[in-house]
């Protein structure tokens, strides 16, 4: 249910876990338990996770003491649980038979050390499988002067040694940093394909698949090594998209599309007023720090997210809304004055980018308000339109804009864009959020009716 219940996931005394957390999980399944094995960067900690119900535990929770695994991945091999980590370097051990330890008497070894010349990053993301004859461990690199590159170890033993070849290298869709790593997959028509991901700007890493070919025993993706712009799956539709979704709020659970941006928070409630989500108040200075936040990702090449608000629990010092939240980010909502006073605001926060006269980058730190308009009445509809890829004239690449109408009908569009840009800091694409949170007293409440996204 938790990592650590600390102050870095309570969002406490000036803590968060922005860029960090759960990175990486490796999940497997083995005899009717589920394993997810993965680091906390914040923590400096590897955890093992069992559960027997992936859908509603409970969980087991372990931690491998005296190892940071980064960017694991776990094999069960005859009776036997390895797990292959590292960057540059990667390491094998084995573990116990259920992950909660190191095996006793045994050590990490040094399973490949990979190239150092020439090199922005060496051996990330390892993926382990034992497939026909062969050990498998893939892993990307990133050569200077050309994309990340998707390579291949491959040895007869586990413990080596392993001999190399690049499985996949080339630009795609017109981006030139490359495809990063991901698994490789057979179907049930023993079709294979790599299931891999790509930076994509602000709106973050989005699924890439290309087709897998078995050639004298080395998995060539893309065609021949080159990724392929379109990819054919052999497969049936089945189900639908779900990396966002409408909600009603009458479910008497949220939906998977939806996160907190930290620890899940008290004083949430989709019982207390059916048919809504209610979002209790606590302090906070701003959004970074504002614990009832609830967020989904983004869609490309345009998205639009809407909501609708009554703002009739807030009390004074409260501020509700819809951001387009990273780090930079940028909010439309409801704030109440102390005197009780409701305005719809529009406010900016973050770093501002542009460039000097002299071609150099230039940051501007930004804390303010856009619009500041007295709100009549209780109610607010909002909207975000996003744009990270241009499909029509006058268009601009990571972009958001931001309206608000007192009817659902006539709407007022800000002439304000806020520039997107993904950053490593929090390391995460542009996310849609609902949030509210007190500068004065806690308690107050804001109630979400709906949220519609449309994606095109």
């Amino acid at each position: 249910d938790v990592i650590e219940d600390d102050d870095i996931y309570n969002l406490r005394n000036g803590r968060n876990a922005y860029g960090k957390g759960q990175w990486a999980t490796t999940l497997r399944y083995h005899d009717g338990t589920y394993y997810a094995l993965f680091v906390a960067n914040d923590q400096q900690k590897t955890y093992m996770y069992r559960t027997k119900d992936i859908v509603n535990g409970p969980w087991e929770r372990n931690v491998i003491e005296g190892y940071f695994m980064h960017d694991a991945s776990l094999l069960f091999d005859n009776g036997r649980l390895w797990v292959v980590w590292g960057n540059g370097n990667l390491n094998l051990v084995e573990l116990e038979p259920d992950g909660s330890a190191v095996k006793a008497g045994t050590e990490a070894e040094l399973l490949i050390d990979s190239p150092r010349e020439g090199w922005n990053l060496r051996a990330e993301g390892a993926h382990f499988y034992h497939i026909g004859d062969y050990y498998y461990v893939l892993e990307i690199d990133w050569p200077r002067d050309k994309p990340r590159t998707a390579t291949v170890w491959r040895s007869k033993d586990i413990h080596g040694p392993y001999e190399s070849k690049v499985v996949l290298q080339g630009t795609l869709g017109g981006r030139g940093d490359g495809i990063a790593q991901g698994p490789i997959v057979e179907t049930q028509h023993g079709d294979w394909y790599a299931v891999q991901f790509q930076d994509h700007g602000a709106v973050g890493r989005i699924p890439c698949l290309q087709p897998v070919t078995w050639v004298d025993g080395w998995p060539m993706m893309g065609e021949n090594g080159v990724p392929l712009e379109e990819v054919t799956v052999k497969l049936p539709e089945q189900g639908r998209d779900y990396v966002w979704d409408n909600d009603d709020f009458n479910s008497a659970k949220l939906a998977l599309v939806w996160q907190w941006n930290h620890k899940a928070p008290e004083g949430w409630s989709l019982a207390e007023r059916p048919g809504w989500l209610r979002l209790r108040a606590a302090k906070a200075t701003g959004l970074a720090d504002a614990r009832g936040t609830l967020t989904q990702r983004t869609v490309g090449p345009r998205c639009i997210s809407e909501t609708y608000l009554d703002a009739s629990g807030m009390k004074p010092g409260d501020e509700a809304g819809l951001a387009a939240f990273q780090s930079g980010n940028a909010r439309i909502g409801v704030r109440v004055a102390p005197d009780g006073q409701r305005f719809i605001v529009l406010h900016q926060n973050g770093r501002s980018f542009s460039r000097g006269e002299d071609g150099r980058p230039v940051f501007q730190i930004l804390d303010e308000d856009l619009t500041v308009i007295p709100l009549e009445g209780d109610g607010l509809w909002m909207r975000i339109n996003y744009v990270f890829t241009p499909q029509e004239e006058g268009e601009e690449a990571d972009t958001a804009t931001f309206s608000w109408s007192l009817d659902g009908k006539e709407w007022t569009v800000a002439d304000y864009k806020l520039r997107m840009r993904f950053t490593l800091d929090y390391f995460t694409g542009y996310r849609s959020a609902l949030y509210n949170f007190a500068t004065l007293e806690e308690g107050g409440t804001a109630g979400f009716d709906w949220v519609q996204h449309a994606a095109w």
